[in-house]
């Protein structure tokens, strides 16, 4: 076999997740009308600012939806002219059919008929106020909609992705999905986006340091640091059939992580990258080879396998026994960790209690001292042939 001191030393705990970038800003742009593309002045990879025009849809349609609302809003308008015009003079009709009627001139039926003439084109007039809103609305919408043919950039950045082509039919997003037209992004500002398991994800925080490699900067290493962490794991709540649910629950489960490149490089979105989040480190602590700690399941001494055939023959006496003879046996076999620490020519197999690793190191946390000489190699000697007693001869593994 081969030893080593247990000795003091500083741990970082890694976390390695693999993934793609990204930018932190992209836009999807999708229209909001449907029609024929009759303009598209950029191409994949132009950059374009804020404002820039990127896209126009043929207006025809909506120029002439446009005009007849407008043609309905000024009707609207002269409606409501007419009904204020036909309110005055039966407001007029009123006052003289009022004054009439204190004078006993004309019976109480004229008058009524009269005020009935009033109230109706006081009602009228309202209704046609009404209807000049609603043209005036419609006209509104007809020239958002129009307005909507042309678009430009909302953001000062690079066409990732072109989807579409000049004279191709798109649909609008109102009622629809929509056409995904092109994808605009910001590649100045770019992220690492990876997927971490659910036993590592608990201990990634947000702030923690990040080295990242990309495999197309093979050279060159970099740094970042963890912005986000997804609540939920990737693709729940997608699965809509059983297949794709059971073929869900074989994939294990991965939480989205995205880290924030301190470096300004000539990233690509999709660029693959590998990264080593530091979750935990400790200062000064005990550590030992990762090679030095196996699992033992812990032999049972006389007491214990006395105590187990007491329990064993009482079990068909009551059920209660019985449950606590059917714990027993699973208690005792529990794994535990352990290393064998060298004494002379022999081995002791010590247990011990472990904390965070690196890539080289375990923390131990109890079981041993500082300068104790263990066990570090070969690796069949500590996982297998090893035992509490067994002698040893120090050496070198020869390749």
């Amino acid at each position: 076999v081969q030893t080593e001191k247990v000795t003091r030393r500083n741990l970082t705990e890694i976390v390695v997740a693999n993934g793609r970038i990204q930018p932190i800003v992209q836009v999807k742009i999708s229209p909001e009308v449907s029609g024929e593309i009759t303009e598209l002045p950029v191409k994949e990879g132009q950059s374009v600012n804020k404002g820039d025009l990127i896209l126009k849809i043929n207006p025809d349609v909506y120029i002439a939806a446009r005009n007849q609302a407008e043609a309905s809003y000024k009707s609207s308008i002269a409606s409501q002219a007419s009904a204020a015009a036909t309110l005055r003079k039966a407001q007029a009709d009123f006052r003289r059919s009022q004054g009439l009627l204190e004078s006993k001139l004309i019976p109480l039926s004229d008058f009524d008929q009269v005020q009935a003439s009033y109230d109706i084109a006081l009602a009228q007039l309202t209704n046609a106020e009404h209807q000049v809103e609603m043209a005036h609305a419609l006209l509104a919408s007809a020239d958002e909609e129009l307005a909507k043919t042309t678009m430009a950039s909302p953001l000062t950045g690079t066409i990732s992705k072109l989807n579409s082509q000049l004279g191709e039919r798109v649909l609008g997003t109102v009622q629809n999905v929509g056409t995904e037209i092109m994808t605009i992004s910001d590649l100045g500002q770019m992220e690492a986006r990876v997927d971490v398991g659910e036993i590592d994800v608990v201990l990634i925080h947000p702030g923690q340091k990040t080295r990242l490699e990309v495999d197309a900067f093979r050279d060159r290493k970099f740094t970042g640091v963890v912005t986000d962490i997804a609540n939920s794991s990737k693709g729940s709540g997608s699965a809509t059939s059983a297949a794709a649910s059971s073929s869900q629950s074989q994939d294990a489960t991965k939480f989205e992580v995205r880290i924030r490149i301190d470096e300004n490089e000539a990233f690509r979105p999709g660029m693959s990258v590998s990264a080593e989040i530091e979750t935990r480190s400790r200062t000064n602590v005990l550590t030992v080879p990762l090679a030095s700690v196996t699992t033992r399941a812990p032999k049972p001494n006389t007491k214990d396998k006395a105590a187990t055939t007491n329990q064993v023959n009482a079990s068909s006496q009551t059920a209660t026994n019985s449950a606590v003879t059917d714990k027993k046996p699973k208690e005792s076999s529990k794994m535990s960790e352990v290393v064998f620490a060298v004494e002379g020519d022999h081995v002791k197999m010590l247990p011990v209690k472990i904390g965070i690793s690196d890539d080289n190191y375990w923390e131990i946390t109890d079981g041993l001292t500082e300068g104790q000489e263990i066990v570090s190699g070969g690796y069949r000697a500590i996982n297998r042939d090893l035992d509490d007693g067994k002698k040893i001869h120090k050496g070198t593994v020869v390749n």
